[in-house]
């Protein structure tokens, strides 16, 4: 008698910009293949807030270091209803508030917190392929640095200007022009800060670019979806 092998689970990785529609994108991708989903910019937004919280100064990267390996960081991974709690307390909204946008990149551009985080999400990635038959993991260098073997990768990308637009409506609920010069310093200056310690610009050797500058939501999550479908794993 044979038996047919289990399939081996589905990692998929997603890169790109702020405003590029990652987020959404990546949950809608997972829901849709039925597979967890992990956010990794949320860790070091968790990070963040924590270290504002027990008043760790930023500034000091040994002791935001020391606050990343020690982080009591929860994460709930069904795309559904993603969550993040800290030491018990649920702080979804609150890495999100502006004060943690301004504040992220000094965490996320310390190498002792990178190295310690990536460290985390490999691990994570692993658990939750295991527990759910895959994973789509997003964020700025998980194609190339934390899940470079990932058996989809794809860098969603969109224009300078879809992108603060998409986050100005975001925000502020409109794409005005006082509301995209307002979203301006979240997207393209942290990008900027980002990018010294993350290459999420530019699509490396095997990696997808999807480009989502004229595509609405729905249309953005298939051509995701057909990338998949391409590299011959299951839709």
């Amino acid at each position: 008698m044979t038996t047919t092998p289990a399939p081996h689970p589905l990692v998929i990785a997603i890169d790109g910009p702020s405003g590029s529609g990652k987020s959404s994108v990546s949950r809608a991708v997972a829901a849709s293949l039925k597979v967890g989903y992990l956010d990794t910019g949320a860790m070091y937004r968790a990070l963040t807030w924590w270290c504002l919280d027990q008043d760790v100064d930023l500034a000091d990267t040994t002791a935001v270091a020391q606050a990343s390996r020690e982080l009591p960081l929860e994460l709930g991974t069904d795309p559904s209803a993603p969550s993040v709690s800290v030491d018990g307390t649920e702080v979804d909204a609150a890495i999100r508030e502006t004060r943690i946008s301004e504040a992220v990149s000094q965490v996320a551009t310390n190498l002792d917190v990178r190295a310690d985080m990536q460290q985390r999400q490999r691990a994570l990635i692993a658990e939750i392929a295991s527990a759910t038959g895959g994973v789509v993991a997003e964020g700025r260098d998980i194609t190339t640095v934390v899940a470079p073997d990932a058996d989809v990768r794809v860098l969603l990308t969109a224009s300078e200007e879809a992108r603060l637009a998409r986050r100005s409506k975001e925000l502020h609920g409109d794409a005005g022009s006082a509301s995209v010069e307002a979203t301006r310093a979240q997207v393209v200056q942290r990008d900027a800060r980002d990018s010294t310690v993350s290459q999420f610009t530019e699509a490396a050797e095997g990696v997808v670019t999807v480009d989502t500058s004229d595509l609405d939501f729905e249309q953005s999550v298939q051509a995701v979806l057909s990338v998949v479908a391409a590299r011959g794993e299951r839709v």
